[in-house]
């Protein structure tokens, strides 16, 4: 089978052996692979991120010198079963799946182990346990954005928001693109993005958001006033005197007016912030410019040391989230969110490839004004085509908040 094969940062199409599916694993073919931005990561500092994946209790991450094909964000379909399976799924079934491979008493991260080859290949493995069928007939290219919008739907629901908080979307890139689809998915009232990129910003209009600001120009926390938000210190002091102040001229115990209070919802309104950028000093600037009690959901991926003022968090009394991956559960309530029409991700998509455009498609995506997410269809031959690109002369709402 043909397969792009990296090692020590070079890729190149080869030919590999068709794996032999053991026990509770299915061989399928691929039909779709989402390319992420891990891969492009992974291709460049995979001893780094080795080296803090093991620092984490995970040993399987592909070390330089190894082969790996990568590839996580799959749709393909069934063709052989392996022994052990129970063949509830038959051969010929379209198919999405968790990322991951259990070899003996170890399980590998599809497209991350040399022992778990991932999707840039015409065919690979799957484990039975976590696969699901796709439903409602949902096309191939829609199906292989459930694993990335699955990693929107845990952040999202990390977030705990309800319809009236406002959330604020830190990065458009497809990390933040993908939340802010769940987040219109979840009847958020108000959905504000930020990127320094223009082509982001049209994604993330089309994707959802309602405010969409150039943080060159605009900070998504400067009108903090009227999203009904406390800016600063001074106002949490004002709110808790204040109240109490207020409390203590009805004829009941202030006390048992609090509780009550609390009891029925009434808590100082904050905004929910992802971060989806991951690079550094930008979570001590979410945490500079946020209001008091914001709950702070860390999507974006920082491998580097960065520095934090635990001080001001403390002051602003800010919930700070770190978030990974998804439950099998978040997954496949992705899928059928996308294929019941719930959950519109198709602007995510920006261009498609065969297995001999994949280094073409790697440099394209250094572009954040031409691509958030690019497929791969190992079946084809097709150099990169462009489709849905960001356009200046879409409508999309910029500026300051009103």
């Amino acid at each position: 089978m043909r397969a792009v094969i990296c090692r020590d940062q070079q890729l190149r199409v080869g030919d590999l052996d068709l794996p032999t599916p053991a026990t509770g694993q299915m061989l399928v073919q691929v039909l779709r692979c989402g390319i992420c931005g891990s891969d492009l990561h992974a291709r460049q500092h995979c001893g780094h991120w080795g080296d803090l994946m093991r620092r984490s209790g995970y040993d399987g991450f592909v070390k330089p010198g190894q082969e790996v094909v990568f590839g996580h964000e799959i749709c393909a379909e069934v063709v052989e079963h392996g022994l052990g399976c129970d063949k509830k799924i038959k051969p010929g079934t379209v198919v999405c799946a968790v990322p991951v491979l259990r070899n003996g008493t170890t399980i590998e991260m599809l497209g991350f182990s040399a022992q778990a080859s991932g999707g840039y290949a015409e065919h690979m493995l799957l484990q039975e346990s976590m696969m699901m069928p796709v439903p409602n007939g949902l096309s191939p290219d829609l199906a292989a954005l459930t694993e990335p919008m699955a990693v929107a739907l845990h952040a999202v629901n990390r977030g705990e928001l309800k319809q009236r908080d406002v959330a604020i979307v830190i990065g458009c890139g497809p990390v933040g693109l993908a939340v802010i689809c769940v987040l219109k998915a979840r009847g958020i009232k108000t959905i504000i993005a930020s990127d320094f990129s223009a082509g982001r910003r049209v994604l993330a209009a089309k994707c959802g958001a309602d405010i969409v600001l150039d943080p060159a120009k605009d900070s998504p926390f400067a009108n903090w006033k009227a999203m009904g938000h406390i800016g600063e210190l001074s106002g949490a002091l004002e709110l808790a005197v204040g109240t109490r102040e207020k409390l203590g001229k009805l004829p009941l115990p202030w006390w048992h007016t609090w509780r009550l209070a609390e009891a029925f919802g009434a808590k100082p309104p904050r905004p929910v912030i992802f971060e989806c950028v991951g690079v550094p000093g930008l979570l001590q600037n979410v945490i500079d410019g946020a209001p008091m009690f914001s709950r702070v959901v860390v999507v974006g991926v920082c491998m580097q040391s960065d520095t934090l003022e635990p001080a001001i968090a403390i002051n602003k009394e800010i919930d700070l989230r770190f978030v990974l991956g998804y439950t099998p559960l978040e997954f496949r309530d992705t899928l059928h969110m996308i294929a019941d029409g719930k959950l519109n991700c198709a602007p995510l998509i920006t261009g498609t490839v065969g297995l001999n455009g994949v280094e073409q498609a790697f440099t394209a995506l250094g572009d954040p004004e031409q691509h958030a997410k690019i497929l791969i269809a190992p079946a084809t031959s097709i150099p990169l085509h462009n489709v849905n690109t960001p356009n200046d002369s879409n409508r999309i709402t910029s500026g300051p908040m009103a």
